[in-house]
């Protein structure tokens, strides 16, 4: 017989088997997905089974599910050439889930759609001039775009999963705020309101989200596991990525080598201070520096350097402040993004030359310079598969 006094205990100890029932139903469509997701060739059920200890049973189940969900898709059954039933080989589902990465940078407005795959489904890239800009204005303007972009992607059929808005400066993310970016002239704002989304959208650093898109990978040669990537644009950010994970330090405000001081008497950079690296190996500056507009396109600057019309002197204030950072950090292979990507031939020399001088450790390592594989835009990319990797942790909440 119930008495009254038990009743209580007896319902919580029901709802504690649930939750906990819950609970695991969750973590193994998780541990599920991630081995359709992260292994290095398509797994059928029963090498799903294998890869995560679950029984065979509970993996179909889970399957079935996430491909109603549209998060994995069945390739062709293959034969073994054994006895029994073909293997359905699972792949990630294409153009049904899609993540948006969208940057505000100081020459270019981005907003990129990627799907489960990793595939680009749609793209909007607004050139511009956006130092000392209103914040209102432009951020509405790439709410406008990133708009376009969902519903192009929605009127396919598509689903949108949320936004990371890559942002030039010291970014809070858990705040939502950006503190200061000085090449745009912003500073203590809250981006996202801006946007005018319906959209979840975080806010993250431009060159982390860029060291991401490294990290994932999608060209021949695989990202180390352990790197310094460094942003060259207008702006100069780095990221610093250890056993395949991001250092963020206290704030995750790490990384603003373009603020390095390259010689105290040098000239005054946006942040207030004098002789900042931007000033010497920022995009803008580099352009002076071979007599070409500020503003003028990456491609005028590398043409000029192949016809011989033009020399790069900016490699020795790169490498001078690499090496500190990799006197302070101790990673040896540094990974050049944005516009060094496409200047590496020019500047390799001189800043091979200043790690070998001013790395205390150089003559026992080896040191590696190498030219980033994520693409042009690549913090659009890193932003995608950042959203991307939250449906991936959770795709319960897609079920």
């Amino acid at each position: 017989m119930t008495t009254a006094g038990t009743a209580p205990e007896t319902a919580a100890r029901s709802g504690s088997a649930a939750a906990r029932q819950h609970s695991l139903r969750e973590h193994n469509l998780e541990l599920v997905a991630r081995a359709v997701f992260e292994g290095p060739e398509p797994l059928s059920r029963a090498g799903v089974a294998a890869s995560t200890g679950l029984a065979r049973a509970t993996v179909s189940t889970l399957v079935d599910q996430l491909v109603a969900a549209g998060l994995v898709r069945e390739l062709p059954a293959v034969t073994g050439g054994r006895a029994g039933r073909p293997a359905v080989p699972l792949v990630p589902a294409r153009r049904t889930v899609v993540g948006l990465g969208l940057e505000v940078n100081v020459d270019y407005l981005g907003v990129r759609a990627l799907d489960l795959t990793g595939e680009v489904v749609a793209e909007r890239v607004l050139p511009g001039s956006f130092h000392d800009s209103d914040p209102a204005a432009v951020l509405g303007r790439l709410g406008e775009l990133a708009r376009e972009v969902s519903h192009e992607v929605t009127a396919a059929g598509m689903t949108v999963a949320g936004g990371r808005l890559a942002l030039p400066g010291l970014v809070d993310p858990r705040a939502g705020l950006l503190q200061v970016a000085p090449n745009l002239g912003w500073s203590s704002l809250e981006p996202v309101p801006l946007l005018g989304l319906d959209l979840d959208v975080r806010v993250a650093n431009e060159a982390k989200l860029a060291a991401l898109a490294e990290l994932a990978g999608g060209s021949d040669v695989a990202a180390p596991d352990s790197f310094v990537f460094v942003s060259g644009d207008v702006g100069i950010g780095a990221a610093i990525v250890v056993d395949r994970r991001l250092f963020l330090g206290e704030r995750g405000w790490n990384g603003e080598i373009g603020h390095v001081v390259v010689d105290p008497a040098g000239p005054r950079c946006s942040c207030g201070a004098f002789g900042c690296l931007e000033q010497y190996a920022g995009k803008e500056a580099m352009m002076r520096a071979a007599g070409l507009p500020p503003d003028a396109p990456l491609t005028d600057l590398v043409a000029r350097l192949r016809a011989g019309d033009a020399e790069l002197t900016a490699g020795r204030a790169l490498g001078s402040a690499l090496a500190d950072f990799v006197n302070l950090i101790d990673i040896g292979t540094i990974v050049l993004g944005g516009a060094y990507t496409d200047l590496l031939p020019w500047l390799r020399v001189d800043v091979e030359a200043a790690l070998g001088e001013r790395v205390l450790a150089a003559p026992f390592v080896e040191l590696q310079v190498r030219a980033a594989q994520a693409g042009p835009h690549a913090a659009l990319t890193g932003g995608a598969r950042e959203v991307l990797a939250q449906v991936l942790a959770d795709p319960s909440a897609w079920v």
